[in-house]
Parts: C-alpha cells; sequence; structure tokens
C-alpha cells in the first residue's frame, strides 16, 4: 500500500547548503594566526560533514583530549565570528535545485525541515541569511537531544515538530551517520553525494534507500513516485 509523504528533512551542511568556503576561509585564518601553513581547501571540504572536531584534528594533527577540545572551542568562536561578520554574507549557499524542491514541498503541503548536528546559533544564524527560518518547520540541532545523530532522536523530535509520522518521512544527508539515524527512525533514507565526502568514503555503501548526485534526482523520484512512499516497506 503506497501513501503520501508527511515530511522531508534534509541535514544541513553538505545536503542543504554549501558552506565549504565559510569553513575553509575559518580553518585557514586560525591556521596563519597561529603561524601554521595553510592546509588544502579540497580537504577542508571533504571534511566539513565530519565536523569541527574531525577538522581541528587534521589541521594542527592532534590526538584526541585537551588539546584538541581547546583548539575546537577556538574554531567555533573564529568561524562564529567569521559568520555573523555583517559587513558581508556567508559564503553559504543552497545546491542547485534546493529551493524548487522546498517550493515544491510547501506547494503539496509537506513538512520540512533540518536537522543537523551543527550548534544551534551557527545552524539559525546561516538558515536566516539565505530566508528559510520562518519556512521550515523543523530545525533539531544537537542541544536539542540528548543524543545527536546518528542516533534517531532528533529525527523523532523533528517529526514531532512538524506534526509528521517517521515511517512517512525521508531523510537526506551527506555522511553515514545520516543514513543510520535515518534507518535506525525507520525513515526513507537519501545519500547526498553532492555534498563532502571524505576521501575513500563509498556513500553507495551506506545502505540509503537512494542515492542521488544532485538533487533533482530526489524531485524526479518523488515525482515518478507519485509523492508516495510504501505504507510497509518490510513486506515491499
Amino acid at each position: 500500500m503506497m501513501k503520501a509523504i508527511e515530511g522531508v528533512f534534509f541535514d544541513l551542511d553538505g545536503t542543504l547548503l554549501d558552506t565549504a568556503e565559510d569553513f575553509v576561509i575559518t580553518v585557514n585564518q586560525m591556521l596563519a594566526d597561529h603561524q601554521h601553513p595553510a592546509m588544502d581547501s579540497h580537504l577542508i571540504r571533504q571534511n566539513v560533514s565530519a565536523g569541527s572536531r574531525a577538522l581541528m584534528k587534521l589541521a594542527f594533527n592532534l590526538a584526541p583530549g585537551d588539546e584538541l577540545e581547546q583548539k575546537r572551542t577556538l574554531f567555533l568562536q573564529y568561524y562564529d565570528r567569521h559568520i555573523q561578520d555583517h559587513s558581508r554574507s556567508s559564503f553559504a549557499r543552497p545546491y542547485p535545485g534546493i529551493l524548487s524542491l522546498i517550493g515544491e514541498l510547501e506547494r503539496r503541503d509537506i513538512a520540512w525541515g533540518i536537522v543537523t548536528n551543527k550548534p544551534r546559533p551557527y545552524a539559525l544564524s546561516l538558515i536566516r541569511q539565505i530566508g528559510l527560518l520562518e519556512r521550515s518547520h523543523a530545525i533539531v540541532c544537537p542541544e536539542d537531544v540528548k543524543k545527536p545523530k546518528p542516533d534517531p532522536e532528533a529525527l523523532f523530535l523533528a517529526c514531532r515538530q512538524s506534526g509528521s509520522s517517521p515511517q512517512f518521512s525521508v531523510y537526506i544527508g551527506d555522511h553515514i551517520r545520516d543514513i543510520e539515524a535515518g534507518k535506525q527512525a525507520g525513515m526513507i533514507t537519501v545519500a547526498a553525494h553532492y555534498g563532502y565526502i571524505a576521501e575513500g568514503e563509498d556513500p553507495a555503501q551506506w545502505g540509503a534507500d537512494l542515492n542521488i548526485g544532485h538533487i533533482q534526482q530526489l524531485h524526479r523520484w518523488f515525482e515518478q513516485h507519485n509523492w508516495q512512499i510504501i505504507k510497509d516497506r518490510s513486506h515491499a
């Protein structure tokens, strides 16, 4: 049996928004201030979705411990100053096709939202800058849950906020933890190959229900399935 999609949820960095340039600028400014050579921008881009701790580990060649946590805290201060600089907008931009898809979701009264491991102040600042803050039905950040992704708690919260059921919802992300969280929540999972994929990672092996190279493929998939999903996929 098929049923209409109730909710579509996006990871933020590398899925909804291309935020890599902000990270490149911030990491390399921090390295320069500490008299370290610049980090290759491609390497930074590949690791954005791994989070600030992973970026600091790579940038300063640090092992887990107090120094890494201190550098991560300092990095977040640098990043905050960068994206809050009102003399210019962030370099973050929606990926091609995102705004069109969101517009179609809204036209069809399908709830949509954002579930991210990005700290709330930075996430809200970026979402506000691109004009989507008031339009989303749910925004869930790590401060909102006890266990961040890959735990499904954040996705369950997004569903409650938006009034949608997990089994009739879709989650799109560019990291294996996104797919793991979505599967544990019982959602249709979509791996965004266009996002920030670390060297050696093969997103086709993450076990997502759908793999896409650009967001227009997801839009077409929705249309091909008449904006419905199988009600009981375990017996499909």
